[in-house]
């Protein structure tokens, strides 16, 4: 009697949980087939627009214009080399330079081979080694946020390259991020791999229009932004896996670097925006130049964290004063 009354309940739950299973399954392969579909849709409509150079840590898409001292632009989490372009930043630098921004590794058309820890010191190894390859030497490096700390490590690292630094909106520091406990379960074996090719790139399309107003206030956003950073280019699986990757790695990156600041040599140009709602000014832009007594700080009023669109001639003008 007892066995008779449990199995209809046995069965139910059973039932059930195969219900909830297939719904999921649905959800988890739709997501999969949309996500591939708008991938290659992306990549057919945006293809790569520079040129590529092999190094060991795998295949990195440049853009490239124009002659005269070297600059070399290197771009924040989430986006590409393509972002310089789209606040002027790019066109104005190449008026007077040679300036070659880089697709860092997962962004845009670069490689992000697995099997490595891609911290910002293993990122400034690999665009070395692009430069080297490029035969650039004593450029002006310009980093921002991510691409900052990155600039940073390559200073610290092959001071002989790095002719001086112009670092903007920069995260140098190891300070608390949501976005890292997000990242780090992204990146987890079984559980990232399918996130980043299902429900991540869904939400990312979803989650990009408020990101992108958050990156530019108190500005609006860009005009040029989505057109030159399309979303469906940022929410391709291995972008999502680069974005992921150094999300995690933001804290234990900046902490590896934060005591060996003090010892850039270089000429040091420290650019934030006062209303930077992404990363603090004062607890990194300003705190960097404390520690290095011979920076100089610019500090661009009404401008948020994307400040090489609210100050693209100004950051041109720094660098030039720097290419002397």
């Amino acid at each position: 009697m007892t066995d008779q009354q449990a199995n209809p309940e046995t069965d139910c739950g059973l039932r059930v949980a195969l219900g909830v299973g297939a719904v999921v399954g649905g959800v988890l392969l739709g997501s999969a087939v949309w996500t591939r579909w708008q991938t290659r849709r992306a990549e057919r409509r945006h293809p790569p627009a520079g040129r590529f150079v092999d190094v060991a840590g795998g295949r990195l898409h440049y853009l490239e214009a124009g002659d005269g001292p070297p600059v070399v632009l290197i771009h924040g989490n989430s986006v590409q080399a393509s972002d310089f372009e789209a606040s002027g930043l790019f066109t104005l630098l190449a008026q007077r330079h040679r300036v070659i921004a880089f697709d860092r590794p997962g962004f845009g058309y670069s490689d992000r081979p697995a099997g490595r820890v891609w911290t910002p010191a293993a990122q400034a190894d690999l665009l070395h080694q692009a430069l080297a390859e490029l035969g650039v030497e004593r450029a002006v490096v310009v980093g921002h946020s991510y691409g900052a700390t990155i600039a940073a490590a390559m200073a610290l690292s092959y001071p002989e390259t790095v002719r001086a630094l112009v670092l903007l909106s920069g995260y140098y520091f190891p300070t608390p991020r949501v976005d890292a406990l997000t990242s780090a379960l992204a990146k987890t074996p079984l559980l990232g791999g399918l996130l980043r090719h299902t429900l991540l790139p869904v939400t990312g399309r979803l989650t990009l229009p408020l990101a992108a107003k958050r990156m530019f206030a108190p500005r609006a956003v860009a005009p040029k932004f989505e057109a030159f950073v399309p979303r469906a280019m940022m929410t391709r699986p291995v972008t999502v896996g680069g974005m992921t990757g150094d999300g995690s790695l933001m804290i234990p990156g900046a902490a590896s670097l934060a005591r060996s600041y003090k010892r850039i040599t270089q000429p040091v140009t420290i650019v934030t925006g006062d209303g930077d709602h992404v990363v603090s000014a004062e607890r990194h832009s300003h705190k960097l130049h404390k520690q290095i007594p011979h920076s100089e700080l610019r500090v661009v009023p009404h401008a948020g964290h994307m400040v090489h669109y609210a100050a693209a001639r100004k950051i041109s003008a720094w660098v030039e004063a720097l290419s002397d």
